[in-house]
């Protein structure tokens, strides 16, 4: 579904990410992980065309990310991104957040993206928060919300940013509930997150960065059930440590 290929950038001379290589299968829920600055937000925003590259290649279900001919407005209405600070249209209802884009990039009309948006605030929980606007909502359902519109524009895959860094502890759980029941549902996934209770639960496979380069790329059970590299195990370490 998802190759990257000795993927490279540079921020002036600071390296951002080193002759970056994995793959992601359909279906299968990638967490990427590492300590701040090791490049994650800026390799998963490579995948759709938000951060360019200098070198390697990049595809998603088959179409080259940075070939000249790609059209990187439909590329991204293939893979829904849900980012940290949940990034909805302010001036606008929840509903018409979720309505936007499914009439101006897929065409649909007025009723029948109204009834799509009308379905998926149901399945995430928040069916009467339509007419409201964003300020009016917790942090929790705004995030609920954010997943629900990159939903509605039925991705082939789902890219999440740190999508609970930005949370109360207490809204967290929220929004990885619904994050698992997509994850059992067969959607395919790439999580930059610090969650490891959540990667334990749903990871085929976890991408541990760090300093741009990736250090481990396997099994979710490996990860967390087998030695792993020094730098890895000291971060596992730290982070599982309460």
């Amino acid at each position: 579904m998802i190759i990257l290929d000795k993927v490279s950038k540079t921020f002036g001379k600071f390296e951002v990410l080193k002759n970056c290589s994995t793959q992601v299968e359909r279906g299968e829920v990638v967490v990427v992980c590492g300590p701040s600055g090791s490049g994650k937000s800026t390799l998963i925003k490579t995948i759709n065309g938000l951060e360019p590259i200098d070198s390697g290649r990049i595809e998603v279900a088959g179409t080259d990310v940075w070939a000249a001919e790609t059209d990187l407005t439909k590329l991204r209405a293939k893979t829904g991104m849900v980012f940290q600070n949940f990034e909805l249209f302010p001036h606008l209802s929840i509903i018409d957040n979720l309505t936007l884009a499914q009439r101006k990039v897929l065409g649909r009309s007025k009723a029948e993206a109204k009834a799509k948006a009308e379905a998926l605030l149901e399945r995430v929980g928040l069916a009467d928060q339509a007419p409201k606007y964003p300020i009016h909502l917790s942090g929790g359902q705004q995030q609920r919300v954010a997943i629900a519109r990159a939903l509605v524009m039925d991705p082939i895959a789902m890219l999440f940013d740190e999508p609970t860094s930005a949370l109360d502890p207490e809204m967290i759980n929220e929004v990885l509930d619904v994050m698992v029941e997509l994850a059992e549902e067969g959607m395919t996934m790439v999580c930059v997150t610090h969650e490891m209770g959540f990667a334990r639960k749903v990871a085929n496979k976890v991408v541990f960065m760090d300093k741009g380069e990736i250090i481990e790329d396997c099994s979710g059970e490996d990860f967390f059930t087998t030695e792993r590299s020094p730098r890895a195990a000291q971060f596992l370490a730290k982070i599982l440590k309460h």
